[in-house]
């Protein structure tokens, strides 16, 4: 019966935009699903101990080149997006290859990506005339032409499909990642990489793939999400401020465990969503706050997070052998 069980969720997933046509809720279920991708992205780095603080920075790629693209050349999403995806994973070679060569880890890894996090955010701030700066930017509307071409719509049940593919795809990988030699390889890595090694694993190698696969995928989900929004500003798809969001969620959801990204993205979303119906504008930037506050509460009491505590509170455990 369990192994029936994700094709029955799955189809009432899918059954969701056919019965339920309240837009609103819809529009929240939509978001949730493209950050779920973007905090999915981000954990296939960090469950191996690689904690990327510059993912706003792919995801702002993402975003801003497909829509420079479109409006300056008038090139498709379905050309733009690929390409944006080549730039996200141009940059992250370009940072992580000297950073892995020269074997710099750990924390010093981690600020050199929120390094990447600020220069990105800057230079979409200075290129003001290009980009919008801080005041954002907007994709033009395909004007009486053919909405696939233009990758937009404005019916959400279509987004919604779209957004719920691309969340399937990112668990997908995520599990492909998990049952693959590379999980193994990295696992070593991040155990000791001397030891790894010497037993034949190319660490440098190894490193580079799973990063630029998830820059690529975080690229993926800003150029979806400036595609359904149809307005972005450098705080809402890049920067310092969008990095810490991805590893708040993937903590608090569960690092380890395929599903903790959503959850994670379920709860700072609508905690979000709730301080900004409640408070209004009075509570703008409460949300960061709320989020460092228990982003220390998770790391002390359920470092695990929430999925990866149920897990281990529902695995049986094995007792003492009698003397």
């Amino acid at each position: 019966m369990t192994r029936y069980l994700p094709w029955v969720v799955g189809a009432a997933l899918v059954a969701v935009p056919f019965v339920y046509h309240q837009q609103y809720p819809l529009h929240i279920m939509i978001v949730v699903l493209i950050w779920s991708f973007a905090y999915t992205s981000w954990s296939m780095m960090g469950r191996f101990g690689l904690v990327s603080l510059g993912h706003g920075g792919f995801m702002g790629v993402g975003a801003y080149v497909t829509a420079l693209l479109w409006n300056h050349f008038g090139i498709t999403p379905w050309i733009g997006i690929p390409l944006a995806l080549l730039a996200a994973a141009a940059l992250a070679l370009v940072v992580a290859y000297p950073c892995f060569r020269f074997r710099i880890t750990g924390h010093y890894f981690a600020l050199v990506t929120l390094a990447l996090s600020g220069i990105v955010l800057q230079v979409i701030t200075a290129t003001r005339d290009h980009t919008g700066g801080s005041l954002g930017y907007t994709p033009e509307r395909y004007q009486g032409g053919n909405p696939i071409y233009a990758l937009q719509f404005n019916d959400k049940a279509v987004w919604y499909l779209i957004a719920l593919g691309i969340w399937a795809l990112g668990l997908f990988i995520w599990y492909r990642v998990d049952r693959s030699m590379m999980r193994y390889a990295l696992e070593a890595i991040s155990e000791d990489e001397d030891a790894a090694a010497a037993a034949g694993v190319y660490v440098t190698w190894e490193k580079l793939k799973i990063t630029v696969l998830s820059a690529v995928m975080t690229a993926l989900a800003g150029a979806l999400y400036c595609q359904y929004q149809m307005f972005i500003s450098p705080d809402t798809v890049s920067g310092i401020s969008v990095s810490l969001q991805m590893v708040f969620a993937v903590v608090v959801g569960g690092i380890y465990v395929s599903l903790g990204p959503t959850v994670g993205a379920v709860i700072t979303l609508l905690l979000a969503e709730v301080l900004r119906i409640g408070f209004g504008t009075a509570a703008v930037g409460y949300d960061n706050l709320v989020y460092g506050v228990l982003l220390v509460l998770f790391i002390i009491f359920l470092p695990k997070g929430i999925l990866g505590s149920l897990l281990d509170w529902r695995t049986p455990k094995l007792k003492p052998a009698a003397k």
